[in-house]
């Protein structure tokens, strides 16, 4: 299967319109990618990682998520991160990667091989056509894939987070959701492109 995933958190050169104020901070800060600062602001607001926990980061090429989730879980804690591409800068004794493509996972291979987490999260988006039914569609079947991916290793209280594309199919997809957490919410960061459709579906607080 072709990889799905756009490449919204990968630099671009000077005077391209996506070299915005987020990813030249990220430069300066020395973060692999402009989309830190989305977690980082979701982080803040739902004390969604706790040092020592482990984390499972899906999609995280080229690695900005995991890289903040090292510094945030501490020597104690790890991170592991899915892709189908390798995220070279990334190099860490508590970061593990696992070279796969998210749709086609064995969840339950995968929790055999990362075990339990207390946080599953993915910024995974589809590649888009310009079509927003199509695209909101196909993020949602990423979405969907997490989720279920986050039932399975997720431990009581633990957290999932998960791009989407708005669309019709978002409130189902939320409903589906909702049974396994205590709180789902819904967050727009500040660092997300004024003209995108995403936003990011918490889950909080595995329940059972």
């Amino acid at each position: 299967m072709q990889r799905k995933y756009i490449c919204d958190k990968n630099f671009t050169m000077n005077g391209n319109r996506w070299d915005d104020h987020y990813a030249r901070r990220a430069r300066n800060e020395k973060w692999l990618a402009r989309s830190v600062y989305k977690l980082q602001e979701i982080d803040n607001k739902f004390k969604l990682i706790r040092r020592g926990d482990r984390l499972l980061d899906l999609g995280c090429y080229p690695g900005s998520w995991s890289q903040y989730g090292v510094k945030r879980v501490g020597a104690e804690g790890e991170v592991v991160g899915v892709d189908l591409m390798v995220p070279d800068r990334l190099s860490y004794p508590n970061f593990r990667f696992v070279q796969a493509d998210v749709l086609q996972l064995d969840v339950e291979e995968l929790r055999r091989e990362v075990g339990p987490r207390e946080v599953v999260m993915s910024d995974l988006a589809p590649k888009t056509t310009g079509i927003r039914s199509t695209d909101a569609s196909r993020s949602i079947d990423l979405a969907r894939k997490g989720a279920e991916i986050a039932r399975s290793l997720l431990g009581k209280k633990g957290h999932f987070v998960c791009k989407v594309l708005e669309g019709e199919d978002l409130g189902p997809f939320r409903s589906e959701v909702s049974p396994y957490f205590q709180k789902i919410r819904l967050f727009r960061p500040k660092a997300t492109r004024k003209r995108s459709s995403e936003v990011y579906l918490l889950g909080l607080y595995r329940a059972g």
